[in-house]
């Protein structure tokens, strides 16, 4: 019912996006059940009422709908209603209580505009609680529903990904043809760095499968409490089975705990980032690494240090990451700013995290969701969004899936240009040495 004009308004308000029908009252039912099956975990949505009077009103919020019983945040949270084709908006007072996840009603509003209020087909109206609107403006003071819609917000995807067979071979043939720009080092180090599950050995094993041309699982990864890596791994990607050795080394280590005593030390980390470690080096959390140890390398040479970092970050878990370790990561993170070597950030689960990317991995760049996890995580850890690369593990899978492929590829591409960006902030260092002597 909602008309091409109306559409183009609302739209306008939320930038460059398009909306899909989810759930139409009069076809899928009158009812909060109906409404639940159809839109919960899709999220932006617009909601609109329809009555006889000829109001069209409703709200939007940018959370997925669910039967919590919950409040839910939203500080961009609006209702809405229109006079002639003008818009007039309404925003959300009290962004904590934008929206209420209720199982026998429709779009719950704070307290303030329900549609499909108690499985029927009638508006609750009372507002001046977390919205204040006139109800004779919004509504007409007509509370009996013709029609009830709601419809996803579908945006144009922030970042430019060509998802097609042609662009995997480039990226891969991109990265098997890569040379680093310093003649001693012919394979590049980069060091995954993260919490316990958030899936750094599996990032590892799902690079490696994309060259293998089936999933394998060559690094120890899985679901624990506590790191299930305890030694310093140097995995080495070969060009399919018996390949030749891709120009990327990717360094797998202890997860990190809250706890202190537990997980990867951070006095460990100095030895890694400097090359000292052995590769298939014991941790032991409570004792850190001493020149003594087997293998330690006194004097390692520029091929042995780490030439980027990844931090690996559950996209599930940002909002509720343990304050004690966030404070480790940021002192990781300061002690890798003063070495000098590039950071950025994999954001791993993000099918688990965003029902809309579950749906189709494809979708990851339309998610309003996943935008703002990314700079969430990236405010966190003191990086800009361009430097968070959103992937999806292979986990449960059997078989290669494109989309997938094409996301872990990029992210290693990603890694091989920031390490060109270390060895040119070593290359400048250098010639000013040269200049001052």
């Amino acid at each position: 019912i909602l008309t091409q004009s109306q559409q183009r308004t609302i739209c306008a308000q939320l930038g460059k996006v398009k909306l899909k029908l989810l759930y139409k009252a009069s076809i899928h039912g009158f009812s909060g059940a109906a409404f639940h099956q159809r839109c919960d975990n899709h999220s932006p949505t617009v909601s609109v009422g329809y009555n006889n009077s000829g109001f069209v009103f409703g709200g939007y919020t940018k959370q997925p709908f669910s039967q919590s019983g919950q409040y839910v945040n939203d500080d961009q949270a609006f209702l809405f209603t229109f006079n002639g084709e003008n818009l007039i908006k309404y925003p959300v007072n009290n962004f904590a209580c934008a929206v209420r996840m209720i199982v026998n009603n429709g779009p719950y509003f704070g307290e303030d505009l329900v549609l499909v209020n108690l499985n029927q087909a009638v508006t609750y109206s009372n507002p001046g609680n977390y919205y204040n609107f006139p109800a004779a403006e919004m509504h007409g003071n007509d509370l009996d529903l013709t029609e009830c819609e709601v419809y996803q917000v579908e945006g144009k995807p922030w970042r430019t990904v060509t998802w097609e067979s042609k662009k995997r071979t480039e990226l891969i043939e991109y990265i098997k043809s890569y040379k680093p720009t310093v003649s001693s080092v012919t394979q590049p180090r980069v060091l995954l760095i993260g919490p316990v599950g958030a899936g750094k050995s599996s990032f590892f094993n799902s690079v490696n499968s994309v060259f293998r041309g089936h999933v394998t699982s060559q690094a120890i990864s899985g679901s624990s409490s506590t790191s299930l890596t305890t030694q310093f791994r140097t995995y080495s990607v070969k060009d399919g089975r018996e390949g030749k050795p891709l120009p990327i080394i990717l360094c797998d280590t202890m997860g990190l705990e809250e706890t202190k005593g537990a997980g990867l030390d951070i006095d460990d980390l100095s030895s890694i980032l400097k090359g000292h470690l052995p590769d298939r080096y014991q941790f032991n959390p409570s004792a850190p690494l001493h020149p003594e140890a087997h293998g330690y390398r006194t004097s390692p040479g520029l091929k042995d240090k780490i030439h980027c970092v990844a931090y690996v970050i559950d996209a599930s878990k940002v909002s509720i990451i343990p304050t004690g370790l966030e404070d480790k990561l940021d002192a990781i993170r300061r002690k890798v700013n003063l070495i000098g070597i590039p950071q950025l950030v994999l954001l791993t689960k993000v099918d688990e995290a965003c029902p809309l990317v579950k749906e189709d991995v494809r979708n990851i760049y339309k998610s309003g969701y996943i935008k703002d996890v990314m700079q969430e995580v990236g405010s966190r850890l003191g990086v800009p969004l361009s430097c968070v690369v959103p992937v999806k593990n292979y986990n449960e899978e059997l078989e290669l899936d494109m989309n997938c492929d094409i996301l872990l590829l990029s992210a290693v591409i990603q890694m091989l240009r920031f390490v060109d960006n270390y060895f040119d902030e070593l290359s400048d260092r250098m010639s000013n040495m040269q200049t001052k002597d």
